[in-house]
C-alpha cells in the first residue's frame, strides 16, 4: 500500500492563521495601555508614542479578526507558522514604541531590544539604561512578563472558545520537550497556568514592598525575575542595588519560576506524590545545590573567606544563569575560570520543561544522558531489553528520538550562527558566548558582551542574525524553522504496516495537516 501526504501552501489554513495574528496584535494594543499609563504617572511625554502603535495594532488586529475561515480546525503546522509569524509581529511593533520616542534611535536595535524583552532574552544594546524614561523602562521589563508564559498562551486562557486544537499552539510556544493539557479544557489549562504565574508575580512584588524597594523597581525588577528575562533598570543590574535582602528574594524566586509549573498545579490538588518522583525536579534542584557548592568553594579567597557573601553571590548566579534569567548582583566575568565554566555550562543547561527558563532543559538533558547509558549497556549485552524512564513512565521511542534530533538541531545551528557572527572580529569568548547566551535566552555572556558589557558593539546584521538566534531558542527551533522552510509540494510515502496500525497512520498524516489516501498496488 502507498499513502499520499500534501503539504501544499494553499492547504494552510490562512485565514486561522490571520485571526491568530489579529488576536495577537489585539492583546498587544491592550497591554502597551501600561506604559502609557506609567508615563502618564511621570509625565515624560512619551505617551503619544505608545497611543500612535497601539492604534495601528487595533486597526491592523481588527481587520484581520474579521475575515473568517471556512474551516476553523487548523493543524500542528498551521499552529507552528501561527506562532512564529506572531512572535516576528509581535517583536516588531513591541520595538516600535523605542523607535518612535527617539529613545533607542536605529529600528534594528528597537527590534533587538524588543526580541530579547519577548524572548526573555535580556541581552541589550543600550550602555545607560538609567538614561532612559521610566515607560520605556517599564515596557522593557514588562515585555519579559509577557513573554515568560507565552503571549499566546494569554490568548488561550481569556478566548471566550477553545478546542482540542489550540494544543498545537501551546504545543508550539510552550518550552520543553512535550505539553499537555492540566486539565481536559484547554482553555482552562492556559487560565490556571495564568493564575500560577499572576500569583508567584504578586507575592515577589509584595516581598520586595516589605523590603523597602520602590515599587516601580519591585514591579520591573519582578517582571524580569518572572519573565526569566533580567532586563535591569540599573547599570549594574541587581549589585546596584547592594541590598542582601533583594538578592535573597530574587534568587528564590528566579529558581521557583524554573520550576515546572505542573509541580505548582499538583501542590494546589495536593498530590504530593507527582512531585516528590518527579526526576526533572529533583535533578535541577540537585544542579543548583552542586553548582552553588562548587562556586561558594572557588571564590571564597576572592571575598576574603567571607561565607555568607560567597554563598549569597554564587546563589545569585547560579539561580540567574540556569533560569536563564541574566540578572547580576556582581562582575562575574572576573570570577576563577573554574567558576566561569560551571556558568557557562549552567547557560546551556537551562531550566526546567514547563517553566518561564530557556536553555536545552534538565528533562532533554537526563533523556539523552539515559539514551547514551542505554546504548552502552546495548553493546555490552545485546540481547538485553531495557525501555528509558521518567519518573517510572516508559518515555516513547518518538519522544527519545525528537529529543535526539532537537539536540543535533542545536549544535548545528550554534554552529552556523558562530560562523556569521565572527565576521565581526570579536575574540573568541566573546563571539561564542554570545550566540550561546542568545540562542539560551540567557542575556550576559562573557568578554565584551559580558555582565559588564552589552551588545551595542555588534553590527546591524550581527544584531539581526541573534535576533533570530534569541526567537528560535525561546520557540525551541521547530516553529520559526517551519516558518522559514520552504513549502513543499506533493510527498510520497511508503508504509508497509499491518492493519492494525492504519489508524495511526491516518490520524498521523492528518495531524500534519495532510491528505490521507489510500491505493493497492
Amino acid at each position: 500500500m502507498i499513502y499520499y501526504l500534501k503539504h501544499n501552501l494553499h492547504k494552510l489554513n490562512w485565514a486561522m492563521i490571520g485571526n491568530v495574528l489579529g488576536m495577537v496584535l489585539i492583546a498587544q494594543a491592550c497591554l502597551m495601555v501600561l506604559p502609557v499609563i506609567v508615563d502618564l504617572i511621570y509625565q515624560e511625554g512619551l505617551y503619544d508614542s505608545y497611543l500612535i502603535v497601539i492604534g495601528i495594532c487595533l486597526v491592523l488586529g481588527y481587520a484581520l479578526t474579521r475575515k473568517r475561515a471556512k474551516v476553523n480546525n487548523y493543524f500542528a503546522k498551521d499552529g507552528m507558522i501561527a506562532v512564529g509569524l506572531a512572535w516576528i509581529v509581535v517583536s516588531f511593533f513591541g520595538g516600535l514604541p523605542f523607535y518612535l520616542s527617539g529613545e533607542i534611535p536605529s529600528f534594528v536595535d528597537c527590534f533587538f531590544e524588543a526580541v530579547s524583552g519577548f524572548t526573555t532574552t535580556g541581552s541589550s544594546i543600550l550602555t545607560e539604561v538609567e538614561n532612559l524614561k521610566h515607560a520605556t523602562l517599564f515596557w522593557r521589563s514588562f515585555t519579559h512578563w509577557i513573554g515568560g508564559m507565552g503571549i499566546l498562551v494569554f490568548i488561550l486562557a481569556i478566548l471566550p472558545k477553545s478546542n482540542d486544537r489550540d494544543m498545537h499552539i501551546m504545543r508550539a510556544e510552550a518550552p520543553g520537550p512535550t505539553i499537555g493539557k492540566l486539565v481536559p479544557r484547554m482553555r482552562q489549562s492556559a487560565m490556571i497556568l495564568y493564575t500560577m504565574y499572576m500569583g508567584l508575580t504578586i507575592i515577589q512584588v509584595i516581598l520586595l514592598l516589605i523590603g523597602k524597594m520602590p515599587l516601580f523597581d519591585a514591579l520591573c525588577n519582578t517582571f524580569g525575575s518572572a519573565g526569566t528575562g533580567g532586563f535591569a533598570i540599573k547599570n549594574t543590574s541587581i549589585g546596584a542595588y547592594n541590598n542582601s535582602y533583594y538578592e535573597i528574594i530574587i534568587t528564590i524566586f528566579m529558581i521557583l519560576f524554573g520550576v515546572n509549573f505542573n509541580m505548582y498545579y499538583f501542590l494546589l490538588i495536593k498530590d504530593f506524590k507527582q512531585v516528590f518522583k518527579n526526576e526533572e525536579l529533583r535533578a535541577y534542584l540537585g544542579v543548583i545545590l552542586f553548582s552553588i557548592v562548587c562556586i561558594t568553594i572557588n571564590i571564597l579567597s576572592m571575598y576574603n573567606f567571607d561565607v555568607l557573601k560567597s554563598i549569597r553571590l554564587a546563589s545569585f548566579q547560579v539561580g540567574s544563569i540556569i533560569t536563564t534569567t541574566g540578572y547580576s548582583s556582581c562582575d562575574y566575568s572576573v570570577w576563577p575560570q573554574f567558576s566561569k565554566m560551571i556558568l557557562f555550562l549552567l547557560t546551556v543547561c537551562g531550566a526546567s520543561a514547563g517553566s518561564t527558563g530557556g536553555g536545552v532543559k534538565i528533562s532533554r538533558l537526563l533523556i539523552i544522558v539515559k539514551k547514551i547509558k542505554l546504548d552502552i549497556q546495548k553493546l555490552l549485552h545485546p540481547q538485553k531489553v531495557e525501555a528509558i524512564t521518567m519518573d517510572g513512565k516508559v518515555v516513547d521511542t518518538e519522544v527519545v528520538n525528537q529529543i535526539m534530533a532537537y539536540f543535533c538541531s542545536f549544535i548545528i545551528i550554534v554552529g552556523i550562527l558562530f560562523f556569521l557572527i565572527s565576521f565581526n572580529n570579536f575574540d573568541f569568548e566573546t563571539t561564542i558566548t554570545s550566540v550561546i547566551t542568545c540562542i539560551g535566552n540567557v542575556g550576559p555572556g562573557y568578554g565584551l558582551c559580558g555582565p559588564m558589557g552589552n551588545f551595542s558593539m555588534f553590527s546591524d546584521f550581527s544584531k539581526i542574525v541573534l535576533s533570530f538566534a534569541m526567537l528560535i531558542g525561546r520557540l525551541e527551533i521547530y516553529p520559526i524553522i517551519i516558518f522559514l522552510s520552504p513549502v513543499l509540494g506533493v510527498r510520497k510515502v511508503s508504509k508497509s504496516f499491518h492493519t492494525r496500525n492504519k489508524e495511526k497512520y491516518r490520524l498521523c498524516i492528518s495531524s500534519c495537516g495532510g491528505e490521507y489516501k489510500e491505493n493497492n498496488e
